[in-house]
């Protein structure tokens, strides 16, 4: 079943490692129409997420493989189209996004694009001084890779609300 909803507060994820892909102990938060899909464009999206401290990093789509990150949180912004996320591993969830909700993904998650619109664009934005980089669950990533994530530092604010979001509550910060 596929995860989709129009909520102020965001849908909390929580992934456990499968053996291939470590995920987190952090919860994933999905914010459904975080911007108002007609004023989602690109610039709209990375203006909130750098008034909220998440410097916007790139434009793109979503890797069509599973992959994930274990030197930096992420997060993604829909700026136009829809697309099925599937976030967690094989094992993992559907998430239906589109135009204006936001996906923050904690190190170590694993996602991948199944289908999106011809259309669909993403922002991507990481926490101050984090740097990606990409692993597909190889059996060499690890142990390596969970020593990369337990290293990888609290995000200070949530990309979407700021200083009081719930990323913050949620993470633990």
């Amino acid at each position: 079943m596929a995860i989709r909803g129009h909520s102020a507060e965001p849908v909390l994820a929580e992934f456990a490692d499968d053996g291939q892909f470590p995920n987190s102990r952090l919860p994933l938060l999905y914010y459904a129409a975080a911007i108002a899909p007609e004023a989602a464009g690109p610039e709209a999206m990375e203006t909130l997420f750098a008034a909220n401290g998440w410097p916007p990093a790139w434009r793109a789509s979503v890797f069509t493989y599973h992959h994930y990150h274990s030197t930096a949180h992420e997060t993604l912004g829909v700026v136009r189209g829809s697309a099925e996320l599937m976030l967690g591993g094989p094992e993992g969830r559907v998430f239906d996004v589109a135009t204006g909700d936001v996906i923050v993904i904690p190190a170590g998650v694993a996602h991948k694009r199944i289908s999106s619109s011809a259309d669909f664009l993403v922002v991507g934005a990481y926490p101050p001084g984090q740097d990606w980089d990409l692993l597909r669950g190889d059996p060499g990533d690890r142990p390596q890779a969970d020593a990369n994530i337990t290293s990888v530092p609290m995000a200070d604010t949530d990309p979407v609300v700021g200083a009081g979001g719930r990323l913050v509550t949620a993470w633990g910060k």
